[in-house]
C-alpha cells in the first residue's frame, strides 16, 4: 500500500528551512534521549583533558543534566562558537577527519542539545582570571563564577519538542540508560575519576585507578576474579595493533549481553565484526545461547578505522576488517586456551550461591608448570559396554589397566601397559603439584571425586574426556601436512547400511572432505552405503551411527568452503561419540590419568558444548556445611 501525498503538500514551493528547525532535525540523530546528551557532554569533558568529572541528574536526566569537569576550559573569544553547529576545535581538514583521535569531532552536539533544551555553558580557560557563561539563546558570553574547567547544565530536555518528549520512558528507565553511559565512559578512562548523583543521591563514585581495578568496580569483583587476561600486540611501532582487557570465564556466561564492552581507540562501539570475532573465539566453550562477558580495548592507528559512520559515533568501519577480525578472534581464543592447571577455578560455592555458600580462601589454585606428560585415553579404552572395566579384556585379569599413548605423527595409537590397579592408592594428602589432585572414587558412574589442596574436586568424566579428544583431534589434524588428514583405521569388516538418497549424494559430493576427516564412505547403490574406514581414534565406535551423524552435519554445512570453517563442529561430533559414557566404571589409575590430561589440555574447563567439566569445593565451604569450628 502506498502513502498518498496531499495536493497541498505536493504544490508547496522549495524553500530554505530556518536554522532553529534545522538544528532540531539534526538533534534527532544526536540526542535520542537524556543518555545520548550525557554521552556527548562526557566525551567533550574527556577531550578537554579532565581528570575528574561530576555528573548530577534529576528525573532521569529529563529535568536536569549537569556535567562539571576540571579540564582546560574554553577561552572567552571561542566560547561564543561553542553552541554553533559544525564549529569545532577537533578537526580542520579531511586529513584530520581521517586521522581523528578525539572522541568528539563533528561540532554539532552542543548545538543540537541547545536546540531541544535550556542549555547553559560556563567555562574558565586555564590561566584565565575570569570565567564566562553562555546560554543557548545568547550571542555573547557574560562573566560568571567558576574556579576551574567547564560546567554544562541542560534543563528540560525536549521541553521545546513535546512530540519527542512523550516518547521517553519512565524516570527509572532513563536514569538506567544514563548510568550505563557513565559506566562505559568510566571503563574507557580509568585514569579519570567519576561521580554520578541522581536526585541528590550519589550512586557511583570512582577514583583514578588502574584498568583492572576499574573493570572490577564496574563489572564486579566476581567477574574480575574469574576473568582471563587478554594482552597482545602486533605490528611495527607507530602502526601497532593492540588488544587488552579481561574476558569472562565461560562457565559464568550469562543469558544477556549486558556485560559486553568493546572499545576502539578509547571509544565504546557496537561493531558486528568485533562481536562476531569474540563470539567465534568462544564458539566451543559456551553452552547454548549464553553470552560471554568482556571488557576489551582495541588500539590501532586512527587511519585504520573510520569513526565518521553515524552521528552517535557508536559505529565504526575498519579499513581492512578481515585481519582485525582474525586478530581479535585469535587473541581471545588464546586467552581461553589455558588448561585446568592454568585457569581460574570454577568455584562451586559461587555457582551455588543460592545455597548460602561463599567462596573459601582458596579461590584459585597455585599455578605450576612442572607437569609430566601422561598418556591420552583412546576411545578403545573408554567405550566398552557398561559394567566391563576398560582395563579388562577377555582372558585378562581384572587388575590390569591399559592406556593409550598420544597420537603418532601418522595418527596411529600405541597401547601402553601400566602398573596393576591393585597396587595403586591415592596419596592421602595431596601435595600441591597437581591442581586437580588425586582421584578418590566414581559417583553413580558419572562423576569423578578427587581431592586436592583446596578441598574436593568434582569432574564430569564424559564432558572432560570429550574435550580431551576434541582438542587432540584438532591438534592431529593441524599437524598433518597431507591435506590435513586425520589418521585412518580400516575396518576389518566393512559396515553396510541402508541410507537415504540424500545421504548417498552427500557421501559422493563430500568424499574428499570425509577423507580429510578420516572416513572412507562409499555408495553401494542409490539407497545403501558402506563404511570401510573411520578415524583411528574412533575405531571402536558404532561406524553406522557415526557415519550418519557426520553425513547429516555435512548436509547442514553445505559447500566445501563452509565445511572447512565448520571443521571443529564435525570434530566435536566425533569426540562426543568417542568419549566415555555414563555408567562406565573406571579404575583409579584411569581416573587419575583423566585428571592429568585435563591439566594439560587446552580449554579443559568446558566440554565441546560449553558445559563445565569440573568444579572446586573449597575445604572451608565443606566445613561450613557441617558447622565445623562453631
Amino acid at each position: 500500500m502506498f502513502a498518498v501525498v496531499s495536493p497541498e503538500i505536493a504544490q508547496r514551493p522549495i524553500r530554505l528551512l530556518p536554522d532553529q528547525l534545522i538544528s532540531q532535525i539534526a538533534a534527532g540523530e544526536v540526542v535520542e534521549r537524556p543518555a545520548s546528551a550525557l554521552k556527548e557532554l562526557l566525551e567533550n569533558a574527556l577531550d578537554a583533558g579532565a581528570a575528574a568529572i561530576d555528573v548530577k541528574l534529576e528525573s532521569g536526566g529529563v529535568k536536569t543534566i549537569r556535567v562539571a569537569d576540571d579540564g582546560g576550559g574554553i577561552c572567552h573569544d571561542e566560547l561564543r562558537y561553542a553552541l554553533v553547529r559544525h564549529a569545532t576545535s577537533k578537526i580542520a581538514s579531511l586529513d584530520d577527519l581521517e586521522n581523528v583521535a578525539s572522541l568528539g569531532f563533528r561540532g554539532e552536539a552542543l548545538a543540537s542539545i541547545a536546540s531541544v533544551s535550556r542549555l547553559t555553558l560556563t567555562s574558565r580557560f586555564t590561566g584565565s582570571d575570569n570565567a564566562f557563561a553562555l546560554g543557548g539563546t545568547e550571542s555573547q558570553p557574560r562573566p560568571a563564577a567558576l574556579a576551574q574547567g567547564t560546567v554544562v547544565e541542560v534543563e528540560e530536555l525536549f521541553g521545546s519538542v513535546p512530540a519527542r518528549r512523550k516518547f521517553l520512558k519512565s524516570e527509572a528507565t532513563e536514569f538506567a540508560h544514563c548510568a550505563e553511559v557513565v559506566r562505559r565512559i568510566a571503563l574507557s578512562r580509568p585514569d579519570v575519576g567519576f561521580t554520578l548523583t541522581h536526585n541528590g543521591r550519589v550512586t557511583l563514585h570512582l577514583k583514578n585507578e588502574s584498568r583492572a581495578q576499574r573493570i572490577a568496580h564496574v563489572l564486579g569483583d566476581e567477574f574480575a576474579a574469574a576473568a582471563r587476561v587478554v594482552e597482545v600486540a602486533a605490528g611495527p611501532e607507530g602502526a601497532q595493533l593492540t588488544l587488552a582487557g579481561l574476558i569472562g570465564n565461560p562457565a559464568e556466561a550469562k543469558l544477556t549481553r549486558d556485560a559486553q564492552y568493546f572499545f576502539v581507540n578509547g571509544r565504546f562501539v557496537r561493531d558486528k565484526v568485533l562481536q562476531h570475532a569474540v563470539r567465534a573465539a568462544y564458539a566451543d566453550v559456551l553452552h547454548g545461547d549464553r553470552q560471554p562477558s568482556y571488557a576489551l580495548f582495541l588500539t590501532l592507528p586512527p587511519s585504520g578505522v573510520d569513526v565518521n559512520v553515524h552521528p552517535a559515533k557508536t559505529e565504526v568501519r575498519f579499513r581492512d576488517s578481515g585481519p582485525v577480525h582474525q586478530y581479535v578472534m585469535r587473541a581471545v581464543r588464546a586467552a581461553l586456551s589455558g588448561s585446568a592447571a592454568e585457569t581460574p577455578i570454577p568455584d562451586a560455592a559461587r555457582t551455588l550461591g543460592a545455597q548460602g555458600l561463599q567462596a573459601g580462601d582458596a579461590s584459585r589454585m597455585a599455578s605450576t608448570n612442572d607437569f609430566r606428560p601422561v598418556p591420552l585415553f583412546n576411545s578403545a579404552s573408554l567405550s566398552q559396554s557398561p559394567g566391563q572395566s576398560p582395563a579388562q579384556a577377555p582372558g585378562q585379569p581384572q587388575d590390569v589397566s591399559r592406556y593409550y599413548a598420544q597420537f603418532a605423527a601418522a595418527g596411529g595409537v600405541q597401547r601402553v601397559m601400566e602398573a596393576p590397579a591393585a597396587s595403586y592408592a591415592p596419596a592421602p594428602l595431596p601435595q600441591g603439584d597437581l591442581p586437580l589432585g588425586h582421584a578418590l572414587a566414581q559417583l553413580h558412574g558419572i562423576y569423578i571425586l578427587a581431592q586436592n589442596q583446596a578441598g574436593l574436586v568434582l569432574v564430569d568424566m564424559h564432558a572432560a574426556h570429550e574435550r580431551i579428544l576434541y582438542e587432540s583431534f584438532k591438534q592431529q589434524l593441524d599437524s598433518q601436512r597431507d591435506l590435513q588428514r586425520i589418521g585412518t583405521q580400516a575396518l576389518l569388516i566393512p559396515v553396510t547400511f541402508n541410507a537415504e538418497r540424500i545421504e548417498v549424494a552427500t557421501a559422493e559430493d563430500y568424499a574428499d572432505a570425509l577423507g580429510a576427516l578420516g572416513f572412507e564412505i562409499a555408495p553401494l547403490s542409490d539407497t545403501s552405503l558402506v563404511v570401510r574406514a573411520v578415524p583411528a581414534l574412533l575405531a571402536d565406535a558404532d561406524a553406522k551411527v557415526l557415519a550418519r551423524d557426520v553425513l547429516r552435519e555435512l548436509q547442514d554445512v553445505g559447500s566445501g568452503e563452509v565445511l572447512t570453517r565448520h571443521r571443529d563442529e564435525l570434530l566435536s561430533t566425533m569426540a562426543c561419540h568417542a568419549a566415555v559414557r555414563a555408567n562406565r566404571r573406571l579404575s583409579l589409575p584411569e581416573m587419575d590419568a583423566l585428571l592429568r590430561q585435563m591439566e594439560e589440555t587446552e580449554r579443559s574447563g568446558q566440554c565441546n558444548h560449553g558445559r563445565p567439566t569440573w568444579y572446586q569445593f573449597a575445604l572451608s565451604d565443606l566445613d561450613k556445611l557441617f558447622m565445623r569450628g562453631r
